[in-house]
């Protein structure tokens, strides 16, 4: 008995070039041996594949469905042939991954090291800008996001949950008092993210799926929440920033995490984005391992911190 896969194989390329000998030549086996793949394939499932005449060869309608059915059953060998083989490839090459600044500074040049030292063969190649790349257009491998994943061309895992607080100095709430509600806020200085949805407009938005908007102002808005940071810190007002960016100031005491009526959002999360294709290559999957093992769970900045309004 012929094996199916490999007739499979054959009447592909021969739908594909039209002809039994320009198949027969691009598979390496004689023109005999791919008529009686065809012919097999005929007689088990008791239809006609072909339309054979003296100047080409035609599918006919069950071909069509037939070869629907045979490229996708290939695809899908091919692809699990190469999933296990890609385990076997060592990850290497220049690895182009961008990353939001703050983040990337905090969370991302800091494993660098210890990725460097498993990985030899990768060289790192690390983009920091709050700004919205184009991976292909502009030969990123990999993208960190932070928030609402928007491009369906591409593939996105999620790495860590992104908490949201609204903190400020002990300086700022002995000398301007402790807001209690989301109203409150409209007496105090907010400093403002403008590149955040969720601070847009002189407006911050709480609770859950972001249904309060409260309406805030205050003396100083930046496109870099470390700016907004050293800002508070200095004692300015109250900032409303992700825990990645405050988790140390918070742990010793230099910002406190201001409780209001209404819970804080909980942005979708950090992902990491690359190319829709099956199988990216090992630098890429190596390197999104990676960072799953260090941000799973409870991301490391998360840990020993209180837990956020209302939850």
């Amino acid at each position: 008995m012929l094996d199916r896969v490999t007739g499979m194989q054959v009447f592909s390329r021969v739908a594909a070039l039209g002809s039994l000998s320009a198949a027969a030549r691009a598979l390496g086996m004689s023109q005999t041996m791919v008529t009686k793949h065809i012919a097999a394939i005929e007689e088990r499932l008791g239809v006609r594949l072909l339309h054979r005449t003296t100047r080409k060869l035609t599918l006919t309608q069950a071909g069509r469905r037939y070869l629907e059915s045979a490229e996708r059953i290939l695809d899908d060998i091919e692809e699990a042939e190469a999933t296990a083989a890609a385990e076997r490839v060592e990850a290497r090459g220049t690895l182009r991954v961008n990353a939001p600044l703050s983040f990337g500074i905090r969370h991302i040049a800091p494993m660098m090291a210890e990725f460097a030292r498993r990985h030899p063969a990768v060289l790192m190649d690390l983009g920091l800008s709050d700004r919205f790349v184009d991976l292909v257009e502009e030969g990123w491998d990999l993208a960190i996001r932070i928030g609402r994943m928007q491009d369906s061309s591409m593939m996105a895992r999620r790495l860590a949950p992104c908490r949201m607080v609204v903190c400020a100095s002990p300086d700022y709430l002995a000398e301007h008092g402790r807001p209690a509600t989301v109203r409150d806020l409209a007496g105090h200085n907010c400093l403002s993210y403008t590149l955040s949805r969720m601070q847009s407009g002189g407006r911050w938005l709480f609770g859950q799926d972001a249904r309060v908007s409260v309406p805030v102002s205050g003396n100083l808005r930046s496109n870099n929440g470390d700016a907004l940071v050293a800002a508070a810190l200095a004692g300015q007002g109250l900032i409303y920033e992700p825990t990645f960016l405050v988790s140390d100031a918070l742990r010793d005491g230099r910002l406190i995490v201001v409780e209001l009526d209404v819970p804080f959002i909980e942005l979708p999360g950090i992902y990491a984005l690359h190319s829709a294709s099956r199988l990216p290559p090992a630098k890429v999957r190596t390197f999104i391992e990676f960072l799953g093992q260090r941000f799973g769970g409870v991301p490391p900045w998360d840990r020993s911190l209180p837990p956020a309004s209302g939850s």
